[in-house]
Order: C-alpha cells, then sequence, then structure tokens
C-alpha cells in the first residue's frame, strides 16, 4: 500500500532514487535549498537533475551543481520562452554545455506546449527542431516537454531521429500506446508525482504496463507533489512517493524500482555513482 505523511517509504540502504527532473533554482527553493537537497540525500535520493527553461536558469543550474556534488545540470529554452531567445542565447547555452566543470547532462527541458500558447505554434516548432540538431551537436540526450501537442512533438522527433545520445519524455501524460511510440524511438518515459493521483488512471496504465528498463522517475519540483503532498511544493525527496506507487502498480519491491530507474538515469546521463568525482 502506498505510505501516508507518518509513515514515508523506506528504501533499504543499498537502494537509491535519483530525481532526473527538478527545479532547483526557482524561487520555491531560494530560502532552504541546502537543507532541501541533503533532506533528500538522508533519505536515499542519491542525485538531482536541475533543469533550465532559458539561458538565466540554464546558468543558475549549472551554479547550484557546482555547490552540490550530487546535482546536476540540463539546459534549454523551454516552449514558454521561445518567442524569448535568441541567436545569444542559444551560443551561450551551448558554450555551458561545452565546459565538462559545468557537469551539463543533458539538453532542456525543450519542446510543445499547445496548453498555454505563450509562443505562437509555429515559432514553438521552430526553436524546438533548433535545439534537437543543437542537442544532437553536443552530444547530450534530450529532455522533452510534451502538453497537448502529442502529434507535432512525435513528427518532429522522428524528423530528426536517430538520437545517439538519446532521451526522455519528461512528465509523460500520453496513453499506453504513445509511450510505445516513444520507447520506439530510443527515449525513456518519465513518471511525475501525478500518478499517484486517483484520477491517473491512464498514467498508472504506463506505469504499470512500459518495460522498467526504460522508466525514469521525477519530481518536477517545485509542481505536483505527490500524494499525500498534492498541493504542496515538490521537494526531490517526495520521489519516494512516486517510488513506492510505481511499485504497487507493479507488483514490485520498491528496492527494485529504485535500482532499475536508477539505473537507467546513470546510463542516460552518463552519472558516476553518487558521490564519485565529476
Amino acid at each position: 500500500m502506498t505510505n501516508t505523511k507518518k509513515n514515508p517509504p523506506q528504501l533499504p540502504p543499498d537502494a537509491k532514487l535519483i530525481d532526473t527532473h527538478c527545479h532547483l533554482d526557482m524561487a520555491a527553493y531560494d530560502l532552504d535549498l541546502e537543507a532541501v537537497v541533503h533532506a533528500a540525500a538522508g533519505l536515499g535520493v542519491a542525485q538531482i537533475i536541475a533543469i533550465g527553461i532559458d539561458w538565466p536558469s540554464s546558468a543558475a543550474a549549472v551554479k547550484i551543481a557546482g555547490r552540490f556534488q550530487d546535482v546536476f545540470a540540463a539546459v534549454g529554452v523551454h516552449p514558454h520562452q521561445a518567442a524569448e531567445a535568441g541567436d545569444d542565447d542559444y551560443a551561450r547555452l551551448a558554450a555551458l554545455a561545452e565546459k565538462p566543470e559545468n557537469k551539463v547532462v543533458g539538453y532542456g527541458e525543450i519542446g510543445l506546449d499547445y496548453a498555454k500558447n505563450y509562443a505562437p505554434r509555429a515559432l514553438q516548432i521552430k526553436e524546438f527542431a533548433r535545439q534537437l540538431g543543437l542537442a544532437r551537436e553536443l552530444r547530450l540526450p534530450v529532455i522533452i516537454h510534451d502538453r497537448d501537442a502529442h502529434d507535432d512533438t512525435m513528427r518532429l522527433l522522428r524528423e530528426a531521429a536517430p538520437f545517439p545520445a538519446g532521451g526522455v519524455m519528461h512528465c509523460f501524460s500520453g496513453d499506453r500506446k504513445l509511450a510505445h511510440q516513444v520507447i520506439d524511438l530510443g527515449f525513456h518515459i518519465s513518471i511525475p508525482g501525478i500518478v499517484t493521483f486517483k484520477n491517473a488512471e491512464t498514467l498508472q496504465q504506463v506505469a504499470a504496463d512500459i518495460p522498467l528498463e526504460r522508466m525514469l522517475l521525477e519530481t518536477d519540483g517545485p509542481f505536483l507533489a505527490p500524494v499525500p503532498w498534492r498541493g504542496k511544493r515538490n521537494k526531490p525527496e517526495y520521489i519516494l512517493h512516486t517510488a513506492q506507487k510505481i511499485a504497487d502498480l507493479r507488483n514490485v519491491s520498491l528496492a527494485e524500482v529504485a535500482r532499475r530507474t536508477s539505473d537507467n538515469a546513470r546510463a542516460l546521463f552518463r552519472l558516476g555513482p553518487a558521490g564519485a568525482a565529476v
């Protein structure tokens, strides 16, 4: 059974989790970032990837990765910011990614968002295609944002394929059919805390069905906190609740979900073991 606030899931000492997508640069963490990162580590969240959504946040993610040994960075321009990014921004993002000391392990989050349309769809498509090419040049796995844009997202991914460095569909919001189409491209599926929501039957079906070797876990913090913290600020430590829900859905142990998804994350993002020198 999924645990409550008073009885959070507990990992065995030899099992660790990786939060592959958290916006640690956002204001929600300004006052207690160090405590948030260390609390997660104490509960078995061994590594975290801090995600950029534009040039300033990508630079901030790199700075945060420099502060914490087991935090890494991803850089890119989110579709909401597509109208604001210029050539200079992309050049600076590439320069960040090219320096090993910056610990940039992925390119994203990038993609399409037709739910909000903060940028015109045609511009979103243009900038998404541009960034897929840039990620290829940088030899980085891509981190894809797809909201209410499944057809165009898949079309652009197929046109840009193959992806030698791989990629992940972040905060997956499709059905089993789409999940397997994504996997057929060689991508991973990242499951967020939404899977714990009572009305998330479709995502629960995906989490129960897809091969475990293609699954990653994420918080998307500070957003989308899982039950029993729904509606609150999300934190990397809450990924334990997401992992436990997936274990329940698949009728496997929490430790197995942790080990398999963490192995997947380390392989995709080329992470060393927790605590290793970068």
